[in-house]
Parts: structure tokens; sequence; C-alpha cells
């Protein structure tokens, strides 16, 4: 077997894809327990690799500001850094640049990506019924083997620490919103759940500082009287910490979904205008979907809209809570 000493995964994709890259950190630790590995990851998630036992260092590409120049500086890095294997998790001609001139002696990416001709090893992203962790783990079969590595995060103790004070009493958390809004359960059944929810349990309702105004307006219009906002408050990996010993979290298909398999905390995911067989699904070992089937327009896309394209919603607006 092939030993690389410096390795460097890339995934400069959305906060969910570089969740579910810590897979790959798992494997390529366990099989190479001497070896360096970095990832290079896009500005603002670089938090959820804060303190990873694993990770000599974690790149980070800022695109929102001299994103050009930015990318030949992380190019000139890399190059120093002198990585012996690149594994390139991203499909973008930006990261296909970064792995194809990387230097680095295997390199491995999709075959849909810019400069893949550069690759030592290539496999064609399919959505095909695998999950996510699957497709990237094709990127080092050629050198490892064919078991799947399910992603993992690591809240450190000073994260749990801070969450304590919360855990005084069995909750459930609820991360209620989405980028897209066809991913996004309607705030009306967000609050009927809540409704629904045992009167002995609290509600944490989480998500980014953005997010605090949809939890209000969920919180000031449901009758349960324990809810909690703590969107904005919770880092990453202190969110990841609570939802670790809820009694159930409830998420879209977004990045809550993932940050709960990275802790295998217990998850209930509702898939609205997409289906797990995207390759999205929850891992956790205790999780469920709930979706809507039988829609003739359902799924109507890979990532989802700013609205319905059919102007019904029925994916969303018929999901069953209970």
């Amino acid at each position: 077997m092939i030993e690389y000493k410096n390795i460097l995964i890339i995934q400069t994709a959305f906060i969910g894809d570089a969740i579910l890259a810590s897979s790959l950190i798992e494997k390529l630790h366990a099989y190479f327990p001497k070896a360096n590995l970095s990832i290079l990851v896009r500005k603002g998630n670089e938090s959820i690799y804060n303190d990873h036992p694993f990770l000599k260092q974690v790149l980070v590409w800022n695109k929102k500001e001299n994103k050009t120049r930015n990318l030949f500086k992380l190019l000139f890095q890399i190059r120093a850094n002198k990585y012996d294997c690149v594994i390139n998790c991203h499909r973008y001609t930006s990261s296909g640049l970064l792995t194809g001139f990387s230097g680095a002696k295997h390199k491995a990416g999709y075959k849909q990506t810019s400069f893949s001709y550069l690759f030592n090893t290539t496999v064609k992203h399919v959505i095909n019924g695998k999950h996510e962790t699957e497709r990237y783990n094709q990127l080092i079969e050629d050198f490892t083997d064919n078991k799947i590595f399910k992603p993992k995060l690591y809240p450190s103790l000073n994260d749990f620490e801070q969450i304590k004070q919360f855990q005084t009493c069995k909750y459930v958390c609820i991360a209620p919103a989405s980028v897209w809004f066809t991913k996004q359960l309607p705030i009306a059944k967000w609050i009927e759940l809540c409704d629904k929810t045992d009167s002995s349990l609290t509600i944490y309702l989480l998500g980014a500082p953005a997010d605090a105004d949809l939890c209000e307006k969920i919180s000031s219009q449901s009758v349960h009287k324990n809810i909690k906002i703590l969107a904005g408050k919770l880092s990453l990996l202190q969110s990841c910490a609570l939802m670790k010993n809820a009694v159930m979290n409830y998420v879209n298909d977004s990045a809550p979904l993932h940050l709960a398999s990275s802790v295998n905390a217990p998850v209930t995911a509702f898939f609205c205008s997409t289906v797990p067989s995207f390759g999205f699904g929850p891992l956790s070992d205790n999780s469920k979907v709930i979706e809507v089937k039988n829609l003739d327009c359902k799924p109507c896309g890979l990532h989802g809209f700013n609205a319905c394209p059919k102007g019904h919603f029925k994916c969303g607006l018929l999901l069953n809570v209970d």
C-alpha cells in the first residue's frame, strides 16, 4: 500500500459539504495515522475544524474579497507546503486549478472538474442514490478500500462547558432555516411541530444570527410555553454539542442535518423539494426522513429555489409533522 505523509483535502463549497468532507479526514487518519492532514475550506466554514485532533492545518479561501488574488496566494501556499497527495472533493474550476498545479505526486478529483486531465485519479460524480460520503470515498479507493467512514466533528471541552446551562432539563433542538425557500419547511409547520411537542420538553431554536427573526416568529406564534431562541448565540461546534444530547433534532435538508450526523445525534430531517437519494440524507444511528412522496414535480432541482417553480409548494405544505 502506498503511504502518503502530507495530504490536503479540498472542499470549498457550502458548510454542509465541508462537514461531510470530514469523513475523508477520519478514514485517511485511520489509514495513515502518522500523516500530516490538512483541509482547505471557504472562509466562514473554518470554525467547524477548530482544534480538530487529526488536522495539522486548515487553509481558508476568502471568496468574497479579492477572490482571484486570494486564489493564487493559496496556490503558492499549497505548492510551498509540498503535499504528496491532494484530494479534491469540489467540482469547479478554482479547486481544479489548485489541485492540478499543486505539485503533488498524487492528485485525485472528479472528471467533471476543470484541469482534471492533470489528475492521477478521476471518477465521475454521479447522483445515483449513493451518499455523498460514498462519492467522496471513491476518490481514495484506489489506495485505501471501499469502506465508508462517517463524518465527524470534535466540539471542544469548552464548547460542551458553554452549553451545560441549557442541559438542565430534557430538550429538543429545531433548526428551522435554510438558504433556499424550497428546502425550508414552511413556518406554519414549524409552529405546528412546536405546538405538538411535549410540554415537559424545552425547545431550543438554533441557527445563524440572520435566522433570529424567523425563530422569533415561530416562538411568538406557538402555544408551547418553553421555547428559547439560541440562533446567533452559539458557534457551530457549540450547536453540535447541544444537538448531541437532545431528545431529537428537527432540521431541513441543510447544514444542521450534517451537524447532527457529525456527532451521531438523533435527527428528523424534513425534505421538501429535494430527496435523500441525491446523497445528502442523515447518517446518525437514530434518524428518519419525512417527506411528501408521489408528487410529479418532486424533486424540482438538486439544490433548491427561492420560490416554488409551480407556485403551490405542496412538497412543504403537505408535510405531516405528526
